[in-house]
């Protein structure tokens, strides 16, 4: 029956059964690759999240893929052009569907934040940053392989040690972009670096600060310290100047009574004198 329907279908039915021109059907199949291509891609590469940087090349050939369907028309009349065919003739609309689904995820992942202008590869920060996140995990693998005699939960020290340098710079490179990010966004998604560098960030940081149970020195040690004392020394300023404020009042009050006095005292030598 399916064969039947399928030369049927190959030997052009009358009325409204239109059958799809050759160019339409090879555009249709070039965006069913295309899709599936980037389906793969975007499956394979969910764990760890690499999406920006290994699917890119696939998401702009399959929108490359829909501008041709979408400009392309027909030979045989206006009503049964290639884009009216495929992307408006039923109600499901899968290719534009399957369209906005792949846009969608594409723009929650943020991952325009990780590319060039034109979008043909890595932007020279996310290079620069992925580059510090190998190094990274080539020093902890390294590290943990030289003390693999006494891997304890607490026995880190060596990995803490010989990688802080490496660590710190892949944290404070993050910290820039994201600065930078937040300076440069206009929307909500902008805020965000793309996911490739947020989950890679992720990873390091638990390693890091659960695994191995390291810690990040401060480099603002000094001025933490002076805020933390001047803080501390408030309330011995306000107690200090309470005190001398109220005896200066005390004083002040104490003042007439002995002006008084004298003058009293003036007065009943001048009666008995």
């Amino acid at each position: 029956a399916l064969e039947l329907a399928e030369e049927l279908w190959d030997a052009g039915l009358p009325g409204d059964l239109p059958e799809l021109e050759p160019e339409c059907r090879s555009l249709l199949a070039a965006f069913a690759e295309g899709s599936a291509a980037l389906t793969g891609c975007l499956s394979r590469r969910a764990r760890p999240v690499r999406l920006c940087q290994g699917c890119h090349g696939h998401y702009h050939r399959l929108l490359a893929q829909y501008g041709s369907i979408a400009r392309a028309v027909g030979n045989s009349s206006e009503s049964h052009n290639c884009a009216k065919s495929i992307l408006t003739s039923d109600r499901l609309q899968i290719v534009v569907t399957l369209l906005e689904f792949f846009n969608e995820t594409w723009e929650a992942a943020n991952c325009a934040n990780c590319l060039k202008n034109n979008s043909e590869g890595l932007s020279n920060s996310t290079e620069e940053f992925l580059d510090l996140f190998n190094k990274s995990l080539t020093c902890f693998e390294h590290n943990l392989q030289g003390q693999a005699i006494d891997l304890s939960p607490n026995n880190y020290t060596e990995v803490c040690k010989n990688c802080n340098e490496t660590y710190t710079k892949l944290n404070d490179l993050y910290n820039h972009l994201q600065r930078m990010n937040r300076q440069g966004g206009e929307s909500a998604h902008s805020a965000h670096l793309c996911i490739d560098v947020e989950d890679a960030m992720n990873i390091t940081r638990k390693l890091w600060s659960r695994t191995f149970n390291c810690s990040l020195p401060c480099s603002d040690t000094v001025p933490v310290i002076a805020v933390s004392s001047f803080i501390l020394f408030l309330p011995i300023v306000f107690y200090l100047s309470s005190f001398l404020h109220s005896k200066q009042k005390k004083r002040i009050l104490i003042l007439p009574k002995r002006i008084q006095s004298n003058a009293s005292l003036v007065n009943i030598q001048e009666k008995y004198s």
